[in-house]
């Protein structure tokens, strides 16, 4: 066993705004991991794709994922010197997160940026593609989820309390079209893999999501 393989992952994937972000961040908090955010990448190179004005494809985006330098300290996001942790969880940005996650020359360009985050004690790795693709040996793999209607109402709160301007009703229908986005693309697409065991959060609240993982994780720790 090498080494990076010794180092424990906790891969959580699901579809748009069911809360993985939160949780697997409270989780890695919890057990001293370090932590993945997938989506800020994805997000971060949608940011400056979008800034440039290149068209949104493998040539245009894929360039921009392979030319961006991307860092992170703590729960912040920096693009080059540039701290754009609020910039990049705008909805147009996560439209065209959306779209250029289809892309093969972008997410061939942030694979080995995102394995190399995997560093002892462990790592908790949110996303699409987590447990999938990124890291098809993670201890624990978990498909977390809630309804559409209950991810719509998140992140309107969410945008509320931020001072942003939404639509419930407007954010449920993109909800929707990225769900069947992220599900038709070619490659990588957002579904529950046989191996990962499904969180469905629509009635839990945070702390209990927060829980369940670590007991899930706990008992991949058992003898």
């Amino acid at each position: 066993m090498t080494k990076t393989a010794a180092v424990p992952v906790i891969a959580i994937d699901g579809p748009s705004a069911a809360g993985k972000g939160t949780i697997a961040r409270l989780v890695a908090d919890k057990l001293g991991f370090h932590w993945l955010d997938s989506g800020a990448l994805y997000r971060a190179v949608a940011l400056a794709a979008l800034r440039a004005g290149v068209q949104l494809d493998d040539a245009g985006a894929g360039r921009v994922a392979a030319a961006s330098e991307i860092s992170f300290e703590g729960e912040e996001v920096r693009l080059g010197p540039e701290l754009v942790t609020e910039a990049i969880r705008s909805e147009a940005v996560g439209v065209a997160a959306s779209q250029i996650a289809a892309l093969p020359s972008v997410r061939q360009a942030l694979l080995a940026r995102q394995r190399a985050l995997r560093e002892a004690p462990g790592l908790v790795a949110d996303g699409r593609d987590m447990g999938s693709v990124v890291f098809p040996d993670a201890v624990l793999k978990i498909y977390l989820t809630a309804s559409a209607e209950e991810r719509a109402r998140r992140r309107h709160k969410q945008l509320i309390e931020k001072g942003m301007g939404a639509n419930i009703h407007t954010l449920l229908q993109d909800i929707k079209a990225r769900d069947a986005r992220d599900s038709a693309r070619a490659l990588a697409p957002l579904k529950k893999q046989d191996d990962a065991s499904l969180l469905d959060t629509t009635s839990l609240t945070i702390e209990a999501a927060v829980e369940e993982v670590l007991a899930r994780f706990a008992a991949t720790r058992t003898p």
